[in-house]
């Protein structure tokens, strides 16, 4: 027993040790003209390097001009989860992802490279180091030296063990893991540009609130500067081509050079990522406010970015380094997900977004009152309806992002249809053209499938993918296949006498283009009229996927109603050719990751061999009590597709009603 407490003094003197060598090459590093750094100049010249890491530390705790707006250190606060990570990260269990808890243990001796579950986003999300910050609040609120020499030493040790070497840029993005092995396999992980600039931006925070503490030591100081600059170095060398994660990594490199103005690469660094958010802010955002990777989630995380790095530069003097248009376009964007938002400040699961908390989104709206205080809209969600004013128009599209409200009111009783249908989608997008997430009197009756979990082994790209077959959403599919085009076109949206509607269209199959017309009549209920036409031949399948419940199915009638407790329900009948069949189909949505549930799904196929269309009219008709809900009937009085309109009608209990367009 004495050898092994010895064996273990000295293993953990030996990692105080590595923690406390000086690295000379911070000073080369720096500017050291810089304004404050005299002294560090003075002593680094005459080879006294203890002297200048002292004096190094002592103007980086004295330091001021500065700001790190992401902490307000006079009311720093640490939740119980938060407190929870900082704890378990003292006994090296490391909270990594929210679809895996509990969390895993990496051992005594840290083992980086353990991946329990060969899910890539457990592996990369590991060297985002998340319990950091939580450990530097717990420090911060207890200065207690335990958190601050457990994070030294995590953090040292992560350096150690982690080393960079240069490898093939295109390996960062590879999903399949086989065929990357040995230490390619690991800087892919570690290294990947997205997790070292995450990483950039926490330890802006965990520099923050570990600074005074005496395990940050002047030479744990030296080790700090020179992986950070190796970081922002090599996320520079290697920003992603696109999409959010080029967005991130210039926002985190733009942070880097103006919280350390000190380094000499610093102006590159902010001017590379400013210029990367000017660029990009034009080509990722569309003219009415959407982001082109059509999730979502995606497009609340991007608002967060752009507005995260403008108030970073402006808070620190550099506001103008960004247009008057940047900021326009941020709040162009916000005004977007307004109308894409359910009454409780949830949004649809499309694509790969992930269901929020109900009113949790309550906070983003406050963030972003702060930035456009004169936005009486903003005002109006940030204060939950207590101040500020309603949008003017309830029913909104946003026909180059493809997507497009029907509602009737705000409040939690309201009817709302939220229908997706744009054009190519980056990675996050899924083949969906035409689905929909429907809301009424306070419950999600549609939910999109989402996407359950994202790329690993084989095994994790099967789940993946169930979830973003088409056939697994509201629309048409031929064969049951994925969608080979996802380019729709907005045909017409108009507020009619007796009705909204919407018409698109999406060239979905080679030799098959489907278009989906959706009448929102009286405010109440929906008609949905799909047209599948063109030369190729198959089975032409209209789907419907239903929250969890339960549903009575009437299949000779191609009728069903849920059964669901409380006062949300809905009766969907659907008419076609003579030779339609209903059919049940598996059923399963996510609204977060690694988490899904079953749910009753229906399918109306038939059979299409010529170049006939196939024509469906679907009516969705939400209800308190579907007992008590009216007799459903709908016919085409349009006798044969036509390319330039159509027309309908439906009967309620016998009461008949036209409906209607003609394009121009």
């Amino acid at each position: 027993m004495k050898h092994l407490i010895l064996i273990l003094a000295c293993i953990f003197s030996f990692h105080t040790l590595q923690a406390q060598l000086l690295n000379k090459e911070a000073f080369s590093l720096l500017n050291l003209d810089y304004p404050g750094l005299e002294k560090v100049k003075e002593a680094y010249f005459d080879d006294k390097f203890d002297v200048a890491a002292q004096e190094l530390l002592n103007y980086y705790r004295q330091r001021t001009g500065i700001v790190n707006p992401f902490l307000d250190l006079n009311h720093i606060t640490i939740s119980e989860t938060e407190q929870k990570w900082a704890d378990d990260a003292l006994e090296h269990t490391f909270f990594v992802h929210n679809g895996y808890q509990p969390s895993y243990n990496y051992g005594k001796d840290i083992n980086w490279q353990y991946w329990p579950v060969k899910d890539n986003e457990l592996r990369w999300q590991l060297h985002r180091h998340k319990w950091f910050t939580p450990m530097g609040k717990a420090y911060w609120l207890t200065k207690d030296e335990k958190y601050a020499k457990e994070w030294v030493y995590q953090f040292t040790d992560w350096i150690k063990k982690n080393p960079l070497q240069q490898i093939d840029p295109v390996l960062y993005e590879v999903y399949d893991v086989d065929g990357v092995t040995g230490m390619a396999e690991n800087v892919r992980f570690a290294w990947r540009p997205l997790e070292a600039s995450e990483r950039l931006r926490g330890q802006i925070n965990q520099f923050t609130l570990f600074l005074n503490a005496k395990a940050f030591t002047p030479a744990f100081l030296t080790d700090f500067l020179v992986n950070y600059f190796k970081h922002a170095r090599h996320t520079m060398d290697n920003y992603s081509q696109q999409g959010n994660h080029l967005l991130f990594e210039a926002e985190y490199v733009l942070c880097a050079g103006i919280f350390f103005p000190e380094f000499i690469e610093a102006p590159n660094w902010r001017k590379s990522g400013i210029d990367i958010l000017n660029r990009e802010i034009k080509k990722q955002v569309y003219e009415d406010g959407g982001q082109y990777e059509l999730d979502l989630g995606y497009h609340l995380g991007c608002i967060d970015t752009f507005s995260a790095a403008l108030k970073m530069a402006q808070e620190n003097g550099y506001g103008n380094e960004f247009p008057s248009s940047y900021i326009e376009t941020i709040e162009k964007m916000m005004l977007f997900s307004m109308h894409v938002y359910f009454p409780d400040y949830t949004y649809p699961c499309f694509s790969d977004a992930r269901r929020p908390a109900p009113f949790s989104q309550v906070r983003n709206f406050q963030h972003w009152l702060k930035l456009f205080p004169d936005n009486e809209q903003l005002r109006y969600f940030a204060t939950q309806g207590k101040e500020g004013k309603l949008p003017d128009e309830l029913c909104h599209a946003a026909p180059v992002t493809g997507f497009f409200t029907f509602r009737n009111g705000w409040g939690q009783d309201a009817t709302v249809m939220i229908l997706k249908a744009g054009p190519k989608g980056e990675w996050h997008c899924q083949p969906d053209n035409g689905t929909f997430e429907l809301w009424f009197n306070g419950k999600n009756l549609f939910p999109d499938s989402g996407s359950y979990i994202y790329g690993g082994n084989e095994e994790v790209w099967k789940k993946r993918n169930w979830f973003r077959q088409t056939r697994v959403h509201n629309t048409l599919t031929l064969d049951n296949k994925n969608l080979e085009t996802t380019q729709s076109v907005t045909k017409l949206w108009k507020e009619l006498p007796n009705a909204h509607v919407l018409v698109t269209e999406n060239p979905s199959y080679k030799g098959l283009t489907h278009r989906r017309s959706v009448f929102f009549v009286d405010n109440s209920y929906f008609v949905v009229v799909d047209e599948a036409f063109g030369a190729a031949t198959g089975t032409v399948t209209l789907h419907y996927q239903l929250c969890d419940g339960k549903v009575d199915i009437d299949k000779q009638k191609s009728l069903l109603r849920t059964r669901y407790t409380g006062n949300s329900n809905v009766v969907l009948r659907c008419f076609g050719p003579k030779d339609m069949r209903m059919e049940e189909e598996e059923g399963w949505y996510s609204i977060a990751y690694q988490q899904r549930t079953q749910r009753p799904a229906v399918a109306f196929n038939v059979e299409k061999s010529t170049s006939e269309p196939v024509r469906y009219i679907t009516i969705i008709y939400p209800t308190k009590n579907a007992k008590k809900a009216p007799r459903l009937e709908a016919r085409f009085l349009t006798p044969q597709f036509d390319e330039k309109g159509l027309e309908i009608e439906v009967a309620l209990n016998g009461k008949k009603e036209k409906l209607g367009y003609e394009l121009e």
